[in-house]
């Protein structure tokens, strides 16, 4: 349903538009014209495309509970109908009839609404048809697992039930197991890494297996459900997987195009900021416009990141700290600055320097690396690829302000690396977009 939902809103889009301009073309107008070899025709598909973009920026269809489907719905609309309006007028050109403007904004309400509560009602029952029940040697395993199915996984799942080893293991004729998975109308049974060294709780998931109950290791849960890699599960050999940088050379030269053009858009918000933060420094955040550190970047090699500054200068030669999102070095036009990331327009010429790419783990500070390879397994994995100047960790996890945070993204970091593809870095960068709009995590 989500996926049908998503289609929805673009065909919606794309339809509504373009029926409300050979409305206009063959009924309104006086005299009438051809629509599709008017101009109007391809400023009709502009418009259908910044609907499509403004309303998935703004969460839909896949909204979460506390927000309602129809007034963002209207917000996007809204959005999309001044934007378009205010361009006309900047221009000084009718690009798009008003009947065609408005009308499509209005009708989108309804039917981006619908949509969103349909794909609303798909997550839920998704969520409820599967129902795991964990077999575990950690105490704390159950109460993570259901926090991080309940805060957004990629796909919804409920923890029916949890079992330690020894609740797990055959007790004279009682198969605890089996019998958990009956009580709880549990469809997914997963085994941790203490479960599956256990010969008597593999032979009960087999049973079940043969059943038509799905059997997966904690690892491969957290993988297909959470979108991460469990550190707590990883050994040497399964860190031995393709990454796209490195072993697919097709994806890699792909890559770099993609990110050498999105990196030249850039440079245009790049250049229409930098006076309006110069302005803004004069007022509020004294000091150098842009901000340069050292940073780690592919095979370990250092260079040079640009932002612009949003904290008071560090004197020269200090180590910077674990920066928190209320940290209190963030002047009050930085905090702008951080909130609309207009801080990371910068990195655009990093990434044409071939420093980042847009999609990648996010570089940290050396003397920060050294501490982490030293603390966390396979830390310099991450490494292996060209950092990006946003990445999965970033959309899934957010704000990083010390190593537990960097244990957690990690965990995301090694998904990336697993999974690179261009399809995932088009994912990246829209749910990136939808961040920035949302104002979600930073």
């Amino acid at each position: 349903m989500k996926w049908l939902a998503r289609v929805a809103v673009v065909v919606g889009a794309f339809g509504v538009v373009a029926l409300l301009g050979k409305v206009h073309a063959s009924v309104i107008a006086d005299p009438a014209y051809d629509f599709t070899s008017s101009a109007r025709f391809a400023w009709s598909l502009a418009y259908a495309t910044i609907l499509v973009v403004v309303a998935y920026s703004l969460g839909l269809p896949d909204l979460t509970s506390d927000r309602g489907a129809v007034a963002t719905a209207a917000l996007a609309s809204a959005v999309s109908a001044v934007g378009v309006s205010l361009l006309q007028l900047a221009t000084g050109d009718a690009l798009l009839p008003r009947f065609v403007v408005f009308g499509s904004a209005l009708v989108l309400v309804p039917w981006n609404g619908i949509w969103a509560d349909l794909a609303a009602g798909g997550l839920r029952r998704a969520a409820a048809r599967d129902r795991i029940l964990l077999v575990t040697g950690d105490a704390s395993t159950p109460q993570e697992l259901a926090a991080e199915l309940a805060a957004g996984p990629e796909r919804p799942a409920t923890l029916a039930h949890a079992l330690s080893i020894g609740e797990a293991r055959t007790d004279g004729r009682r198969r605890p197991l089996v019998e958990s998975v009956l009580e709880h109308s549990a469809n997914v049974v997963v085994l941790d890494r203490f479960a599956q060294a256990d010969d008597d709780i593999v032979r009960q998931a087999a049973t079940l297996h043969e059943q038509g109950i799905r059997v997966r290791t904690l690892g491969l849960l957290y993988e297909e459900w959470l979108g991460k890699l469990p550190l707590s599960e990883l050994e040497r050999v399964s860190m031995m997987f393709d990454i796209g940088e490195l072993h697919r050379a097709r994806y890699g030269r792909a890559k770099r195009v993609m990110d050498v053009v999105l990196a030249l858009v850039g440079l245009v918000p790049l250049a229409i900021a930098a006076p309006v933060v110069v302005v803004g420094d004069l007022v509020g955040n004294r000091g150098p416009l842009v901000y340069r550190q050292e940073r780690v970047g592919r095979f370990g090699r250092h260079f040079t990141m640009l932002k612009f500054r949003t904290m008071r200068p560090v004197a020269e030669g200090l180590p910077n700290e674990w920066t928190s999102e209320d940290d209190p070095r963030i002047t009050p036009f930085g905090r702008f600055l951080r909130r609309t990331h207009l801080d990371e327009l910068p990195q655009v010429v990093n990434v044409l320097r071939g420093d980042l790419s847009i999609v990648g783990p996010r570089p940290e500070q050396p003397h920060y690396v050294a501490e982490l390879v030293q603390d966390i397994p396979f830390y310099d994995l991450r490494h292996r690829v060209r950092p990006g100047l946003t990445g999965w960790a970033q959309v899934k996890y957010g704000y990083a302000g010390d190593e537990r945070d960097a244990v957690q993204k990690l965990q995301y970091d090694f998904y990336y690396l697993r999974h690179q593809d261009l399809r995932l870095d088009a994912r990246v960068i829209g749910r990136t977009l939808r961040t920035v709009v949302g104002q979600e995590g930073r």
